[in-house]
């Protein structure tokens, strides 16, 4: 059994521990915001935070998440609704296209962030590796810039 946190609510896991967190997420827990893209870990649409750090969910077995906190796509707002600002930025200025990628975009992004709170361009080229098939990265650029302003307003 594994036990782990998904967007503070304690869950258990009575499967294969080498199970991809992303089945269990998906079809165990019935959290869909994160999705399939490669399985291989190299498109990022999958992307979840494991105690805040982003992690490709297809390639991560669940025991990895175990007595961990994971937060989704679903769990990036707070508690009271209110949006995340990647989230806020996101919407704002209208990135996503299809959309299919857009949850491990963004949750990519927070972590990102976190991390190089004003970034560069060149920063976000370097570190933002999700793909976009519709290839709205120019979009998903500005958004960043734009979160990265609106986390610095919050403080």
């Amino acid at each position: 059994m594994t036990s782990f946190k998904v967007n503070g609510v304690d869950v258990e896991f009575d499967g294969d521990e080498n199970t991809p967190l992303l089945w269990v997420l998906r079809d165990h827990i019935q959290l869909t915001g994160t999705k399939f893209g490669c399985g291989m870990g190299q498109c990022g649409a999958c992307t979840v935070h494991i105690e805040g750090s982003a992690q490709r969910s297809c390639i991560t077995p669940v025991a990895a998440a175990a007595d961990r906190s994971v937060t989704t796509i679903e769990g990036l707002a707070d508690n009271d609704g209110m949006l995340h600002p990647v989230q806020q930025a996101w919407l704002e200025l209208d990135v996503p296209q299809c959309g299919y990628c857009q949850a491990g975009q963004i949750m990519a992004t927070v972590d990102f962030l976190t991390r190089n709170p004003t970034p560069s361009d060149a920063d976000i080229d370097e570190g933002i590796t999700n793909i976009c098939r519709c290839g709205t990265y120019a979009r998903i650029r500005r958004a960043i810039h734009r979160a990265a302003e609106l986390a610095g307003e919050g403080e």
